[in-house]
């Protein structure tokens, strides 16, 4: 199972780390090792929230997800991306972008350092909306109760989420983009990029967000119409399959994915510029640690892993929301990104060691409950 789910990336590894040291040595190999372990420990929280959006597509559109995904993922946003950046707020045309990423290296990162305030507002929001949207949602399962008991309740309240994207986008805009962190050290006002950047992650998260939500409540009313045949094919001795995402619904979700992926990314991309410039050992570390992301995601959908520890889709989204913080406040201060993916990896691994300790709690009282039974039995049987 292991050797199946993660032999890609094992096998793209065993290749990335070869094309570094043909390409630049062990030192490059030391770099694009290290970038892999920065994507992955930056991105794990991505892989749980993915996992539970993936888990509802059918097989087709997980394979696809993991090719033409991986593609976009490693290709598009870990190198192109940078390029693009480049291109439009500098405004070079892409060879132009391509061949400053290539001859003049230390240009190419001042370039794309001092679009960090943009990229940021957009991935930022972006981030903020889901967690949001997360955490104003009434669920049958709460981790944290005395907070999302009450926001839950808070929830109802129609466009809540939204508002307070927006005044966060706000307050970002007229504090820490007013003094906003650019290469060498310098501050500038980058108040209006901000607020522009920042309203166009709300608005993609929309329209993205919006179409994905659109086709799983249809797949929703799919499924009572299915459950009642179900029901009825019982009665009448006949088996049915279950309803997973497929067609326009399961586009629409791996769109949704593939937008969530990009925003994960951001910081991803920006932090390694504090470990090389160099495009070509970016995209390998990068590419790398994308690919054990994409298998870590597939991994746990196979092993029903979210079913088992209801608590890590939980944690995820207190990453993101964290995350979506961060973002914002390195438009004006440099976060080291260890930082970053601890607090990640502190509030997944909480959440998991609370799912053990749920399912312990669980296990003690279905075995006091049935050892109960069995004494009434015995005792009834007198």
């Amino acid at each position: 199972m292991l050797l199946k789910t993660f032999g890609w990336s094992f096998a793209i590894t065993a290749l990335g780390l070869a094309a570094a040291v043909f390409y630049g040595g062990w030192e490059a190999f030391g770099i694009v090792a290290i970038l892999s372990v920065l994507e992955i420990s930056l991105s794990f929280d991505n892989a749980v929230v993915n996992a539970g959006i993936l888990k509802k597509m059918n097989a087709f559109w997980q394979k696809i997800f993991l090719t033409v995904g991986v593609v976009i993922a490693v290709f598009g946003m870990r190198l192109v991306f940078p390029v693009v950046i480049v291109a439009v707020t500098a405004k070079k045309s892409p060879i132009e972008a391509v061949n400053l990423a290539l001859t003049d290296k230390d240009q190419y990162q001042q370039l794309v350092t001092d679009a960090h305030p943009a990229i940021a507002a957009f991935g930022g929001m972006f981030l903020l909306m889901i967690f949001l949207d997360f955490i104003f949602e009434d669920r049958d399962i709460q981790w944290l109760r005395w907070i999302e008991r009450p926001l839950a309740k808070l929830g109802k309240v129609d466009m809540l989420a939204v508002c307070i994207a927006l005044i966060v986008l706000l307050i970002t805009s007229f504090t820490f983009a007013t003094h906003a962190h650019q290469h060498g050290g310098a501050h500038v006002d980058k108040a209006q990029t901000v607020l522009i950047s920042g309203i166009a992650g709300l608005i993609t998260y929309m329209v993205v967000g919006g179409l994905s939500g659109y086709f799983e409540d249809k797949l929703e009313e799919e499924e009572e119409r299915e459950h009642e045949e179900e029901e009825e094919a019982a009665r009448s001795g006949k088996q049915r399959s279950a309803v997973v995402l497929a067609g326009q619904a399961a586009f629409f979700m791996f769109l949704y994915l593939e937008v969530l992926d990009a925003s994960f990314s951001f910081d991803g991309v920006i932090g390694a510029f504090a470990i090389t410039n160099d495009i070509v050992l970016m995209a390998l570390g990068l590419g790398i640690g994308a690919m054990y992301v994409r298998s870590l995601t597939v991994y746990l959908v196979r092993q029903g892993t979210l079913d088992d520890y209801v608590y890590l889709e939980h944690g995820a989204h207190y990453a993101i929301g964290a995350l979506a913080v961060i973002l914002m406040v390195t438009i004006q201060y440099q976060i080291n990104e260890v930082i970053t993916g601890l607090v990640g990896v502190v509030l997944i691994g909480w959440s998991f060691w609370s799912s053990v300790r749920r399912n312990k709690a669980l296990a003690e009282a279905e075995g006091k409950a049935a050892g109960s039974d069995e004494k009434t039995e015995i005792s009834s049987g007198v």
